[in-house]
């Protein structure tokens, strides 16, 4: 079959034309900005990508269009399909009927944590010989792709034909407004947190609450639903109606995370018992809860505790998730995908918990959809607290433009926070007030215009081009967020809104 995937470079859905090309499906596919890391990933495997949407691409005359929900009414791509009345579906939906069909589908899902606790799982079963498929709205280390059609299962996991998913709450696509993670069918869900966030598509919490509802009604009675606990909105969802085996996770719950050593490692216990210890690099309470989700999650699929928590101490963290870009005169420079406030604030938390000393300067682009409508704004100042110095990137003009005033909402932070709308004078700003010893942690959902390597580049001219270290290396304070997609065009053709 020929699929043309429309909205090809976003996270999910140059995922998901990984797994179809793998599945032995030719692929093409178009967007807009087409460009690495997702272009060159795509090319490797022999997909042909077209930049722009337009009407010509029906000359190529697929079998199916696999619409991803970047594309809008408008676009003149979709509108020659419907015009011509030519079959076609979305992302989500081909995923279920075509590959998850027939798999042991375990699908994370929540506010914050769906990348980093999909990667674990992920992981984890690699490690047991359950040679998995995974679609992770990120770049796993320990795997180098965001998505891999795994290949016939070890003899001992014979049967054990397994599908670990990244769940996302956002709308299937301007004609589906339900969430993706409704055509999944999944017999293993973790429901890792929920807050208020998609300000773009969702009125408020309850509206959110509902669509988590809707998974959890899609759930067997044989299957698993993994659930916090003290966590309220979850609790509402699940007294709306659970038909399936439930599972705790956190404080009172059946799996229990014991308290962080200097090192970083924890012990985990089941129902009272030690089942394993976990030793790894990353930090913070949510790593903690976003390993035990993913621990008990494996439990049901026959992995035990012990392999588990084995697996997890060899794991290598996330792209984006404080993931250490570069080292200048012992400035640090990192890449984190916060953008929700309880993000932000577990991020900096994190950083400042694993680096006691040097200052942490914070630099922020509120670039997310929820972020730009301005639905948290309330929350930024209480969220950068824990940051010594505050730069803040508000495009005034263009798509990424905030509809209100970074200066006016950060302005309970006083003198330690400064906002931008050119962003070579925040580098400038940045460069010039950063010293050895600083960490220098980027905060945003998407590319920030590779503010990352700008600011190398300034330290690097100040201090005599003294670069000491580069490449990608993740540390402590991992995901808080579990967005999707790496680059500005990967996060918006993942995120975007759908009329």
């Amino acid at each position: 079959m020929h699929l043309h995937i429309l909205g090809i470079c976003g996270t999910f859905m140059g995922g998901l034309a990984l797994i179809a090309r793998a599945a032995g499906h030719r692929v093409t596919g178009c967007d807009a900005g087409v460009y690495p890391p997702m272009s060159t990933q795509l090319t490797e495997q022999g997909i042909d990508l077209i930049e722009g949407f337009g009407a010509d691409q029906l000359a190529l005359r697929p079998d199916l269009f696999v619409i991803g929900n970047v594309v809008t009414r408008g676009n003149p791509l979709m509108e020659a399909i419907l015009d011509a009345g030519l079959p076609y579906t979305s992302g989500p939906q081909w995923l279920g009927e075509h590959v998850l069909a027939g798999r042991h589908v375990l699908a994370i899902a929540g506010t914050h944590g769906k990348t980093t606790t999909t990667a674990m799982l992920a992981w984890i079963l690699d490690q047991a010989g359950l040679a998995p498929s995974f679609l992770v709205g990120g770049v796993p280390q320990d795997f180098g792709m965001s998505a891999r059609l795994g290949t016939t299962p070890a003899p001992a996991a014979a049967g054990r034909n397994v599908f670990a998913i990244e769940a996302d709450e956002y709308d299937t696509a301007f004609f589906d407004k339900r969430s993706k993670f409704v055509h999944y069918r999944a017999r293993t869900v973790v429901l890792n947190n929920l807050e208020y966030d998609h300000a773009d598509i969702f009125p408020d919490l309850a509206a959110i609450e509902t669509q988590f509802h809707h998974l959890v009604r899609t759930v067997p009675m044989s299957g698993r639903i993994i659930a916090p606990t003290h966590t309220p909105a979850i609790d509402r969802v699940l007294a709306r109606g659970c038909w399936s085996d439930t599972v705790a996770f956190g404080a009172d719950g059946d799996w229990q995370a014991g308290a962080e050593q200097d090192d970083g490692a924890f012990d985990v216990a089941l129902r009272g018992s030690a089942v394993g210890t976990v030793r790894w690099a990353l930090s913070g309470a949510h790593n903690r809860m976003n390993a035990l989700a993913a621990i008990a999650a494996a439990d049901h699929v026959g992995v035990s505790p012990a392999d588990a928590t084995a697996a997890l101490s060899r794991f290598a963290g996330v792209k984006r998730r404080m993931e250490l870009r570069g080292t200048v005169a012992d400035i640090r420079v990192y890449d984190d995908f916060a953008h929700h406030p309880t993000a932000i604030e577990t991020t900096v938390a994190g950083l400042r918990r694993r680096m006691p000393a040097g200052r942490i300067l914070a630099v922020l682009e509120p670039r997310s959809n929820t972020m730009k409508l301005g639905a948290m704004k309330a929350q930024l100042p209480a969220s950068l607290q824990q940051a010594d110095r505050v730069f803040c990137f508000g495009a005034t003009d263009g798509k990424q433009a905030l509809g209100w005033s970074a200066a006016d909402a950060l302005a309970p932070l006083g003198s330690k926070a400064q906002v931008f709308s050119d962003l070579q004078a925040l580098v400038a700003a940045v460069s010039a007030d950063a010293a050895p010893g600083d960490h220098v942690l980027v905060m945003s959902n998407g590319g920030f215009g590779g503010v990352h390597d700008k600011l190398l580049a300034a330290l690097a001219s100040r201090f005599d081009g003294r670069f000491a270290q580069g490449g990608s290396q993740t540390v402590g304070a991992a995901d808080a967020t579990g967005a999707a997609g790496s680059g500005p065009h990967a996060a918006s053709s993942a995120k975007g809104p759908t009329p």
